[in-house]
This record gives C-alpha cells, structure tokens and sequence, in this order.
C-alpha cells in the first residue's frame, strides 16, 4: 500500500535531481517495452515531467507510476553507473507446508 510519506519522500528525491540523466523503462502493452535515456525537467505537485535526449519531446509520470514499479527511473550517478531511483523489491520464497 502506498502512504503519503511515500509520495513526499520519492517527491523530495525527484526534486533534488532536477536536471540529471535519467533512463525511464516502462511498458507499452503486448510484451513491449521501451527504455529512454531522459533528463528531469520540472516537478509538481502530483507529476513531474522529463525531457527525452532524442528530440524535443517530454513526457510526464505521476509518482505512483513510479511506486507502483508502471515506470521505473534510474540515475545517473556521479560515477557514471546509473541506479535505481527506488530499490527493487526482493523476492520472498515461500514454502508450502504439507499438513
């Protein structure tokens, strides 16, 4: 379940890295998929916009598409590696106990 502390922290986050490379991966329904390199560009108060590096478009994301794993961010960091905006969820192995 996603709280409103979540919200304002990713906000917060994104705020602070106005302006960085990014690369957004995302789907486009069918099995396709698509990853952009992009800069962020502007934050509001429910969205923030990206600038794609391969023409002049921009796009916009709402913070739960990113808290809901809909689009994933990485940044660019200073030693040029790029990482997770939000750390990916790990998988929990459950075992089915026989009764």
């Amino acid at each position: 379940m996603i709280c409103s502390t979540d919200i304002v922290n990713l906000k917060s986050d994104i705020l602070d890295k106005i302006g960085q490379k990014i690369i957004v991966k995302g789907s486009l329904g069918r099995n396709k998929s698509f990853e952009k390199e992009a800069t962020i560009d502007k934050v509001y108060s429910n969205i923030f916009t990206v600038k794609y590096n391969e023409g002049a478009r921009n796009a916009t994301y709402s913070y739960t598409d990113i808290l809901t794993r809909t689009v994933e961010v990485q940044v660019l960091n200073d030693d040029n590696t790029y990482c997770p905006l939000i750390p990916p969820i790990e998988q929990v192995n459950k075992k089915r106990i026989k009764v």
